[in-house]
């Protein structure tokens, strides 16, 4: 018996995909899929990929998984790159024990 696959678009229907736009220093905006996020140490941290809607593209593209973390100034709440090796390793830890027992990955 054939295994039936669903599109892209009847997953998004079943699962809806959280989305958000960054656009980086030269102006060019982003599209990720924000995979989990998680509250550390009073920080929230978010895993993204980039937003592939294309299952070709899928195949090809090697997904490497983003972690950015919410910071805050004078004029509100941004999202920033975790500058600091240590603190990225500990959330990375964390967000790999999530991920591997959502998505049931082997590493």
């Amino acid at each position: 018996m054939a295994e039936i696959k669903n599109s892209a678009a009847e997953q998004e229907e079943e699962y809806p995909v959280d989305l958000i736009t960054l656009e980086d220093e030269e102006g060019v905006e982003h599209t990720f899929e924000v995979l989990d996020t998680l509250d550390y140490k009073e920080v929230q941290y978010l895993a993204l990929v980039p937003y592939i809607t294309e299952e070709k593209e899928l195949v090809e593209e090697d997904l490497d998984l983003i972690l950015m973390k919410v910071d805050q100034d004078a004029e509100g709440e941004f999202l920033a790159t975790v500058e600091d090796d240590d603190e990225l390793m500990e959330v990375g830890k964390l967000f790999q024990q999530r991920l591997e027992a959502f998505f049931d990955i082997e590493t």
